[in-house]
């Protein structure tokens, strides 16, 4: 999805720009200028523009996705972090924690945990860790505002893409517009010059 050089500089009023390798729409002040320098005729140029269209939409369902990942990882990570500081919080008291715990979808059990200095935390790809309760913590707060920050990056680079998303559709319809005013004209002109 590299912005083309050929649609560089056109006469608009706006820099293109681009974000973690999502290119910048540019808007289209005057479409004569903008079809004179990049070389295109109308047909080219509304497809270049439907084709950078679809590839914004491309990007939006990859960036949704992640999205909802991470908005779901979050509560998880959450989860974890209370549990240690329950565990924490029950150490040194000498007493049992008994808790129910999930051990498939829906299906959970009852477990009786006696003191520990340690918890097992899946990292995933089948891989399980022993941690003690402060590097489990800390693990876990850090996976915390990294999941965090990559959701801020996310929404920001969401909002990027709406907006390039708007640019484009609203040049399309310019184009479009120019090129069935172009007609009109065109067409008003034939019968007089007929007679």
């Amino acid at each position: 999805m590299a912005s083309s050089s050929s649609t560089s500089g056109s006469g608009s009023g706006s820099a293109l720009t681009e974000r973690r390798g999502i290119p910048g729409a540019q808007f289209v002040e005057d479409v004569q200028t903008y079809l004179t320098q990049s070389s295109l005729d109308v047909g080219s140029a509304l497809a270049f523009l439907q084709e950078r269209l679809q590839q914004y939409k491309v990007v939006e369902m990859k960036l949704l996705a992640q999205q909802r990942d991470l908005q779901a990882k979050i509560p998880d990570i959450e989860k974890c972090l209370d549990v240690v500081a329950t565990l924490q919080a029950k150490k040194g008291t000498g007493e049992e924690l008994l808790t129910d715990f999930e051990v498939s979808e829906g299906i959970y059990s009852r477990a009786r945990i006696e003191e520990t200095d340690s918890v097992c935390l899946w990292l995933g790809a089948n891989v399980m860790l022993e941690y003690s309760l402060e590097e489990a913590t800390g693990l876990l707060q850090k996976n915390l505002d990294n999941a965090r920050a990559s959701l801020e990056v996310l929404i920001a680079d969401l909002q990027f893409l709406r907006d390039q998303v708007t640019i484009t559709q609203v040049t399309i319809a310019r184009v479009y517009n120019w090129d069935v005013h172009q007609r009109r004209i065109q067409q008003a002109a034939a019968p007089t010059a007929q007679e």
